[in-house]
């Protein structure tokens, strides 16, 4: 009998303390996104084709593309999407219908809430300081707790500048640490730069400027060797609807090993809604 009831003591504080742990989690989640959402501009400027005359030609032509003149820029974005995602490989897709919400706001940071039908959930964030990835099952049980160093860092910063490319373009505008080099005569590359992080960009864009495909290298660790590197990054852009001023792709294909055949496309992102709320705070 005494063992019983030491079995069933065990349980509850294992299940009291995933409990905290969760519980921990969505504070910071939510404190993030709410300090992300501050770092929104209280009294933009709006957006004028002039601010961009000394851009080369192809970044010119994707800013009056993705901006319509007297647009406030603003560079916060909450997004709302639908989808598939896989935690699969190229062999085994395994893709599954996601659920997830992200608040955007380049060079301050992201925070991606994910959703599984498998009882899958969890989060990713980045900034220029501070980084995690945190998934569960039930709710509860932790499946992976990553992060809190600088390849973490560095692989997230990558990953929400290339985002602002085409969710928050106004966040990329010429300023301080963004700068635009040319390419070609169709493509152009942003280099954002935050502290001690820095990520090129490299943005194809179309006649009319719309941006079809975005590519850099990635520093992360999705090899068979697990070793942290720069390998190609990538993804496809399309479906494109205006936003509050801005002419934004609700659907979105990436993935790792972009432009080989190893491509891996374990993101195919469908929106549900983009709102550029107001700072609050």
């Amino acid at each position: 009998m005494m063992m019983f009831w030491l079995l069933v003591s065990s349980i509850l504080v294992i299940g009291v303390n995933l409990a905290i742990i969760r519980f921990n989690d969505a504070y910071t989640d939510h404190k993030q996104w709410r300090r992300l959402g501050a770092t929104q501009p209280t009294n933009p400027s709006t957006y004028n084709p002039s601010m961009v005359d000394g851009l080369p030609e192809p970044a010119r032509r994707f800013f009056n593309f993705a901006i319509s003149p007297g647009t406030p820029l603003l560079t916060v974005a909450e997004i709302e999407m639908g989808g598939q995602f896989s935690l699969g490989s190229l062999e085994k897709l395994n893709y599954q219908t996601m659920e997830a919400r992200q608040i955007l706001a380049a060079p301050t940071g992201f925070v991606w809430q994910l959703r599984l039908p498998n009882w899958v959930s969890g989060s990713d964030f980045g900034s220029d300081s501070s980084s995690w990835t945190r998934f569960r099952m039930f709710g509860l049980i932790p499946l992976a707790r990553l992060g809190g160093d600088l390849d973490h860092r560095r692989a997230a910063f990558g990953r929400y500048v290339a985002e602002a490319v085409f969710w928050t373009p106004a966040a990329l505008l010429p300023g301080s640490g963004v700068v635009w080099d040319m390419i070609d005569e169709n493509s152009a590359r942003v280099t954002v730069s935050r502290g001690v992080l820095s990520q090129s960009v490299d943005v194809y864009v179309n006649a009319t400027g719309q941006p079809v495909v975005v590519q850099f290298m990635r520093w992360n660790n999705a090899n068979p060797e697990k070793i942290y590197r720069y390998e190609p990054f990538g993804g496809y852009l399309s479906d494109f609807r205006e936003v509050q001023g801005f002419r934004i792709p609700f659907q979105v294909e990436a993935g790792n090993q972009f432009g080989t055949d190893n491509y891996f496309p374990f993101f195919k992102a469908q929106l549900k809604a983009v709102n550029f709320p107001a700072n609050t705070v």
